[in-house]
């Protein structure tokens, strides 16, 4: 699946490891996320959107 999710982690200036540390995953983790090797489950998909305050749908594309 797509994602965004690096490039919002470069905006707001965020390592992988501060982002897993807001998220409570590890840091290999949101490294499969962003590389697309691994999908959130939805509650962490969920939470991610909150973070960003963004619609799941504007960070994740299932499309791809």
């Amino acid at each position: 699946m797509k994602n965004d999710l690096k490039v919002l982690r470069a905006i707001n200036g965020w390592s992988q490891a501060e982002l897993a540390g807001r998220l409570d995953v590890s840091r290999q983790a949101v490294n499969a996320i962003e590389t697309g090797k691994h999908d959130p489950s939805l509650p962490l998909a969920f939470k991610i959107a909150r973070l960003f305050n963004k619609p799941i749908e504007e960070i994740f594309d299932d499309e791809a």
